[in-house]
């Protein structure tokens, strides 16, 4: 039996200054973790039961699809350079050299280890398909930890990969993982959503995130209440309201204007006596591209054309260009390619590339809610000058057409056109469908049934187990403390007997601990020789789902059962104390 004065559990009652978030103070102080340095974590006696806890969910539905490994952190360079990923992380990929001076990294995900170990033992089609998995600590070189847990530098994740013969393969992994995170994320208690996403640096193509709408969280989810729509914002879509387009003027074509000192959007909309709906946003970039021959990097024009109301999507820009490494243009390569100072850029007068193969000119890409607009005004590429009568594909052709907008909150839904809402969210997992991206690089292939070499086809898959924890404080916490769903709490039952001194209060606390322990309960003796009001505090604080407290009622055979989210107090018989938890406990 675990009795509270034989543990380590320091309580704070204050959080730490820099403590901005619920779950960073109330961890804290409720003695489940002790920070190192910046982004690094101790995870003392009641945080570890939780995260086993956790793990131990996440391994028990990962069993059934899967088969668990456990791979070094430590990874030599020529994995990483294989994979084309050695210089894409960048700083965030922490580097070390050995005493024979090899380099080296820590693992920040295990593509790279996962895939090699396949390319060296899959050889038919009859091996696959396979899911791997492990639960293991990964290591990122965070520039700004904070956040307690959100953000921090050795974390630990639950990832897996599966290999396939093919797409149809991939989709029965990839389903079989949607479902699991479900029910991992409904067996610790989350209130979540599921949203599709952008890979980013993990590459590939479908992908879906699960996320928790929290106030600490980073990242901006969309979402739909009439209808089930849901995408974080790198991957949003919404239906725009119809805007009416401006009435042509003088002869039909592009009309010169004088804009003196109208440089922004606001301004020249307001002189001109116009909405911003009705002007074209020019956004000039460079971007870096590799020349075929010989190898070197170069740099491209990109210029962009969205709503003049609309903000530029970052991720979805990223995506349309490939990938690329982009920056915007200084202010001598404006000026070279619009022969303008900035302020008053526009597409009209520039030869862009025909297509996105066309590697010889700059590229102009032109946000989708332009296409089919009339008469709109843009920069003249002339200072102190606009444009108007500015028609997309009559005055100028777009390289291509992308949606590259952000959506913004009230937008229709693109399901149902009801209006979006936008809230931060914490990610607590994400699921990829990668394709060929490792496999193909690394010569991962089997012989199919005809006897041809094929690449496999990959997943990843990554939760978060931190994040879970975080999570659920985040969700579940009021001003004295924090409360867990009983899954994943260091202990379902904290027992508290007022006064350790009495004997009779004593011994039936233990009776209780005893037989609920029997039982398969996690419980808490509060064997403390301290005020009620004390232990109490202690038990609001450090996410114990229900506390018995054994009190003067225990000479009518009852006690008290406070829950600790609701503070519903209701009496309980000791003879029946087992039942009355069990009535409780979900069902898994």
């Amino acid at each position: 039996m675990h009795r509270w004065s034989e543990l380590f559990i320091p309580t704070l009652r204050e959080a730490p200054a820099d403590a901005e978030v619920a779950s960073h103070k109330f961890l804290v102080r409720a003695g489940y973790i002790r920070q190192l340095a910046a982004g690094l974590y101790s995870y003392l006696f009641l945080g570890n039961r939780s995260f086993n806890k956790i793990m131990g969910i996440v391994r028990e539905e990962m069993d059934k699809i899967g088969q668990e490994f456990y791979l070094p952190a430590l990874h030599p360079r020529e994995l990483w350079e294989a994979s084309g990923r050695w210089e894409l992380m960048g700083d965030n990929l922490f580097r070390l050299k050995d005493r024979k001076g090899a380099d080296l990294c820590l693992g920040m995900t295990h593509e790279e280890v996962m895939t090699d170990i396949a390319s060296k033992e899959l050889r038919s089609y009859k091996q696959l398909p396979q899911i791997w998995y492990q639960i293991q600590s990964k290591f990122r070189d965070e520039p700004r930890p904070r956040s307690g847990l959100l953000r921090v530098r050795q974390f630990i994740m639950k990832d897996s990969y599966s290999f396939d013969i093919d797409a149809a393969g991939l989709d029965v992994s990839y389903k079989k993982h949607y479902e699991t995170y479900r029910r991992i994320l409904d067996r610790c208690g989350l209130k979540y959503m599921v949203v599709e996403a952008d890979s980013g640096a993990m590459g590939g193509k479908e992908s879906h995130e699960f996320m928790v709408r929290t106030p600490a969280g980073e990242d901006l989810i969309v979402s739909c209440e009439s209808c089930d729509y849901a995408a974080n914002m790198e991957k949003a879509a919404s239906k725009l309201a119809g805007v009416e387009d401006l009435t042509l003027e003088g002869g039909g074509e592009p009309l010169e204007v004088h804009t003196p000192g109208m440089k922004t959007i606001e301004d020249v909309a307001r002189f001109l006596g116009v909405s911003p709906k009705n002007k074209i946003k020019t956004l000039a970039y460079m971007a870096e591209e590799k020349e075929a021959k010989t190898g070197k990097t170069k740099l491209r024009a990109v210029v962009v054309l969205i709503r003049g109301d609309h903000q530029l999507n970052e991720a979805k820009f990223a995506a349309a260009v490939g990938g690329k490494q982009t920056r915007p243009m200084q202010e001598d390569e404006i000026k070279q390619l619009f022969r303008s100072p900035a302020g008053f850029l526009g597409p009209i007068g520039i030869e862009w590339a025909a297509d996105m193969k066309d590697g010889a000119l700059p590229l102009l890409l032109v946000d989708k809610a332009l296409e089919g607009r009339k008469n709109l005004i843009s920069g003249a590429n002339k200072e102190d000058y606009h444009l108007k009568n500015v028609t997309p594909g009559h005055n100028f052709r777009p390289t291509a057409y992308a949606d590259l907008r952000a959506v913004a909150a009230g937008e229709g839904c693109p399901n149902c056109g009801e209006p979006l809402r936008i809230d931060t969210a914490v990610e607590i997992g994400h699921i990829f469908k990668l394709g060929y991206r490792y496999s193909e690089s690394m010569g991962a292939r089997v012989l199919d049934r005809n006897g041809k070499e094929v690449t496999l086809i990959m997943g990843c898959y990554g939760i978060g187990i931190e994040r879970i924890l975080t999570a659920a404080v985040e969700q579940s916490n009021d001003e004295n403390g924090f409360w867990l769903p009983p899954s994943i709490a260091p202990f379902e039952i904290v027992v508290c007997p007022v006064n350790v001194k009495d004997e009779t209060l004593l011994k039936a606390a233990v009776d209780i601990a005893t037989r609920l322990e029997a039982d398969g309960f996690d419980v808490l003796l509060d064997d403390r020789d301290e005020r009620p009001g004390v232990k109490f505090k202690d038990a609001d604080l450090v996410g114990i789902p229900f506390r018995v407290t054994v009190g003067k009622k225990v000479t009518e055979g009852t006690v008290e059962v406070v829950q600790r989210s609701t503070r519903q107090i209701q009496d309980a018989s000791i003879a029946a104390i087992t039942d009355y938890f069990k009535v409780l406990r979900p069902a898994r």
